[in-house]
């Protein structure tokens, strides 16, 4: 997600510049290579034991579940967690500008996909590369009237949704109108979350208290994310990783 409009942690490292790059190979290069960015192989691993068996049931018909990455960027973890890929599949897939233009892989259940990100040019890669179905273009920290219905709409009819390490740069009562909707979605749904550890952990448990209040936890996971920049180690003496801390929640109900 593009930070260019978003809250920031000044102790975090910004990459604007990527995230408004036309291909992910800048993402690739500068944060999954040079940072280890291996934070995706955690979410699949979680994916895969708390909301996969849900998924692959309700698709054994044929019938596509309405599948949401929120603040999805490029769609690393739409690749990680649709497609199955781990952290070396998705760097080989974005090794070039020439082998980012398709996803080498294939979605494991029907889905509808939707993103959902400020940056357009993120959106337009991956609507293009035929990871995205939908695309809908929104600073959630201020929304106009009719985006703000879109995304209401979106999260509303989502089954599966996931946002990893992008709930730190919103605000919070956009995250409270973004949880507001989904629970208030008919039917079974299922959301996959990330908190982020050392950044923000303030903002972090605030996510955490108004996710409990509507939605019901399902299972968690801690993991790495990736290495801390440079400026991050000068800000967090000590620490070389950013850890990660996965979240499964539910629909009551």
């Amino acid at each position: 997600m593009s930070q260019s409009q978003v809250q920031t942690d000044e102790k975090k490292q910004h990459f604007d510049d990527i995230y408004a790059a036309e291909t992910p190979v800048p993402f690739k290069e500068r944060i999954l290579d040079a940072l280890a960015y291996v934070s995706d192989d955690f979410n699949r691993q979680t994916f895969d034991r708390l909301i996969l068996p849900w998924v692959q049931e309700k698709t054994r018909g044929g019938t596509p579940v309405n599948f949401l990455d929120l603040c999805a960027c490029f769609g690393n973890t739409t690749m990680a967690t649709l497609y199955g890929m781990d952290y070396q599949a998705i760097r080989d897939n974005w090794r070039d500008t020439e082998a980012c233009t398709t996803i080498d892989g294939t979605r494991r259940f029907p889905a509808h996909t939707t993103a959902i990100d400020i940056s357009g040019n993120a959106l337009a890669y991956g609507k293009s590369a035929g990871l995205y179905d939908a695309t809908i273009e929104a600073d959630l920290n201020a929304p106009s009237a009719e985006t703000r219905q879109a995304v209401d709409k979106a999260m509303r009819e989502a089954q599966v949704i996931i946002s990893t390490a992008a709930l730190v740069y919103l605000e919070p009562d956009a995250v409270q109108k973004l949880v507001d909707a989904f629970a208030r979605g008919p039917g079974e749904g299922y959301m996959l979350v990330n908190f982020l550890n050392p950044f923000a952990l303030d903002k972090t448990d605030d996510t955490k208290r108004r996710l409990l209040e509507q939605l019901d936890f399902v299972g968690s996971m801690a993991s790495r994310h990736r290495r801390l920049s440079a400026l991050e180690q000068e800000n967090y003496p000590g620490e070389e990783w950013a850890l990660l801390e996965i979240w499964v929640l539910k629909r009551k109900g």
